[in-house]
């Protein structure tokens, strides 16, 4: 069983510090915030998986360090934005795997939707000092693909309610979340 942590943000700028001996999952939903999110894996055999998920209105930016200070830990991070206007929206990712921690796994996704001709930059970083270790990541910046948008529309879905489809499915990107906890996300989603 998960330890499952929820941060809702509406206009903030903070810093977190986690130090994690626990299976854990942190569910991080962001409204034009900026965050700097330092994570330690503390713990032999541990596993985190962090959901990073924010609606950028203004110039923010989102940094997340996670560091593998023992063997066997396991780091998922999903970071997803979408920028709305013509702003900055900066993601910093590092994982960092020291040479005393084997058979380590980090792993990042990171997406940001532009929807207008916002300027967006993502700086995933995999900084590893030992040769046994799986790790990938991945960056793509870019609208909702044509194929999609076409195929939601050649169903009889208007525009607008496809739009809707495909900011719920890559905001909120996991069915396990407890929506009555992110509600004022939610209701932001139904904003843009």
């Amino acid at each position: 069983m998960s330890k499952v942590i929820y941060i809702v943000e509406d206009n903030e700028n903070k810093n977190y510090k986690y130090n994690i001996k626990e299976d854990t999952i942190i569910y991080h939903f962001s409204i034009n915030s900026s965050s700097e999110v330092i994570i330690d894996l503390d713990k032999e055999g541990v596993r985190l998986d962090y959901y990073y998920n924010n609606i950028n209105y203004d110039d923010n930016k989102f940094s997340i360090k996670v560091n593998h200070l023992k063997k066997n830990t396991h780091s998922e991070l999903y970071n997803h934005g979408v920028n709305v206007f013509c702003n900055k929206l900066m993601y910093y990712v590092d994982g960092v795997v020291l040479k005393n921690s084997s058979k380590c796994i980090c792993n990042q996704d990171n997406q940001i939707i532009n929807m207008d001709n916002g300027k967006s930059a993502i700086c995933p970083n995999l900084l590893i000092d030992n040769y046994d270790v799986d790790s990938n990541h991945a960056a793509y910046i870019g609208k909702f693909k044509d194929e999609a948008m076409f195929y939601l529309m050649s169903r009889g879905i208007s525009r607008e309610v496809a739009y809707r489809l495909l900011l719920n499915g890559f905001l909120i990107n996991s069915d396990s979340i407890e929506k009555d906890k992110i509600k004022l996300f939610l209701d932001e989603i139904e904003k843009i």
